[in-house]
């Protein structure tokens, strides 16, 4: 981490309990005073009156997962589930890899599959996150050298996944997507997050998933010191944490590549960003398996803590993780063969075909279109563009109609006036189909996800009967969210007349990865 990182991590915690607020001003001088102290006395009382609204006002705003949090910025803090006997019991001898997914599925999806290879390269049991809300946590921009630092990250990961156990949202990652062949073949070691935060933090899975967490409980207490624990705010703790500060605007993770590790990136920031943002530091390729793996400090660690382990090609090199090109490594080249493509489970892939061939039932395109998010919606014009060229040319080969498949961010009630508005207007030539979150095949995909519970199956670390049972009795999620995503996706990968995606959108590159293993006809 560079310097002051940590501290500028607790003082982002610590603002959510002392905003900076203008106090109220002071009480006007009047020019005749018959009785200063009675009138002392009374400006003090407002001024408490004031003071005592503000903060219970600023109390109320503040959401209650942080403020659990981050109240145990103060003092000294001891963690009991890093007391030798706690570990040994809980445990069990093996050690964990944590890492802190954030932004959108996609990006969640892509990170999954990087912490699987870092996993496998420390030989870690991996700890199966939730798929977190669209942008619930947000890292910032590697490319602007500006990111949340990994403990902030790790908090705000945190403070999520407990929000979502207590509304009854909790899906975990291994819910949607077939993680069974990493599994199976032993390619990982995995373990659900709920069964290891009941473990490591003593808390029972019935009251862990219940929904029902007072926060004057014990329970919460101890989740609450476990969220603590885990953000590495105050630092590693020897022999169980090891937080990773290291992020993508020093660091790119490489793994056996030759005699580059300690070496500079091919990427830095110019000289105009380092002016700017005051940059002293420099992006370095390190090794993991060196930094992290047998014989370093961290190895010793129970659970070992990343922040982002989100990469993407960037001006000749990588963001943040650039391991798929050690190949010569069996291994390492197996596993990334594994998990280059992920399927989604099998009911998010029978409703997409159900919809292709029971709704559609004819030959069709797929059109992506993200029209309204972050740099997206600056470009809709180049993005309507590239679809029109695709239609014109699919018009010439097919004088009938073309059925078009559009997945879009930009709400029905709002075509009017854009170029999806006058295809939907021009019914002789195209028939446009989609999907809202009400219809049937949305409903019962979402029912059936709950009900099947996958993520629950899976884990390198047996659990009990009893844990077994509360698992699957307590911790099924009541919603599911993103369930239209997917099954829009899946819908797309079946369209036999092509895929129009948005440029730069990790939602395009997941239907292309689909569509490339032929995952409709699988």
């Amino acid at each position: 981490m560079m310097a002051s990182q940590k501290s500028q991590a607790e003082k982002r915690m610590n603002s959510f309990f002392s905003p900076s607020r203008p106090g109220p001003k002071p009480w006007p001088n009047r020019k005749k005073q018959t009785n200063k102290s009675a009138i002392c006395l009374c400006s003090v009382s407002l001024l408490a009156v004031l003071f005592l609204s503000v903060f219970f006002i600023t109390y109320s705003e503040i959401p209650k997962s942080i403020f659990s949090i981050s109240s145990a910025f103060s003092g000294s803090v001891e963690f009991p589930q890093c007391r030798s006997e706690t570990l040994s019991r809980t445990l069990i001898g093996q050690r964990f890899l944590l890492y802190a997914p954030h932004s959108g599925f996609s990006n969640q999806l892509s990170e999954f599959k990087n912490a699987v290879l870092m996993a496998m390269i420390l030989n870690r049991t991996l700890v199966v996150p939730p798929v977190l809300d669209h942008h619930a946590v947000a890292l910032g921009s590697c490319p602007k050298f500006r990111v949340l630092s990994p403990s902030e990250v790790r908090v705000s990961v945190w403070n999520h996944s407990v929000e979502l156990l207590r509304s009854g949202r909790y899906v975990s990652m291994g819910d949607v997507v077939d993680i069974s062949s990493l599994v199976s073949s032993s390619a990982v070691r995995v373990i659900d997050f709920r069964y290891f935060a009941s473990l490591l933090c003593g808390v029972d899975l019935e009251t862990l998933c219940s929904g029902e967490l007072a926060e004057q409980s014990q329970a919460y207490e101890s989740l609450r010191q476990c969220g603590y624990l885990l953000s590495g705010v105050r630092g590693n703790v020897d022999g169980c944490l090891y937080g990773v500060d290291d992020d993508c605007r020093t660091t790119v993770w490489t793994y056996r590549n030759g005699g580059s590790d300690g070496r500079l990136d091919s990427f830095q920031a110019d000289e105009k960003l380092k002016k700017k943002k005051k940059i002293t530091y420099v992006r370095r390729r390190r090794d993991v398996y060196k930094a992290l793996g047998r014989g370093s400090e961290a190895e010793s660690a129970a659970i070992l803590a990343f922040g982002s382990l989100f990469t993407a090609p960037y001006k000749g090199s990588e963001l943040y993780i650039d391991i798929k090109k050690s190949s010569s490594v069996p291994e390492v080249k197996s596993l990334i063969e594994k998990v280059e493509f992920l399927p989604f489970v099998r009911e998010v892939m029978s409703a997409g075909k159900r919809f292709a061939t029971g709704t559609i039932k004819a030959p069709f395109l797929c059109a992506q279109l993200r029209l309204l998010d972050g740099q997206f919606k600056n470009h809709q014009e180049s993005t309507f563009t590239g679809l029109n060229q695709k239609l014109e040319s699919l018009s010439l080969k097919n004088p009938g109609l073309v059925h078009v498949f559009v997945m879009t961010d930009l709400p029905e009630s709002n075509w009017t006036g854009t170029y999806l508005g006058d295809l939907a207007m021009n019914s002789t030539k195209f028939k446009l189909h989609f999907l809202r979150e009400e219809d049937e095949v949305i409903v019962r995909t979402e029912k059936e996800l709950a009900s099947a519970a996958h993520g629950q199956k899976f884990g390198s670390i047996p659990m009990s009967l009893d844990s077994i049972k509360k698992m699957q009795k307590h911790c099924s999620p009541r919603k599911v969210s993103n369930v239209q995503l997917y099954v829009e996706e899946a819908v797309c990968s079946c369209a036999s007349l092509g895929f129009v995606g948005t440029a730069g959108s990790t939602i395009a590159d997941s239907v292309e990865m689909m569509r490339k293993f032929n995952a409709c006809s699988s």
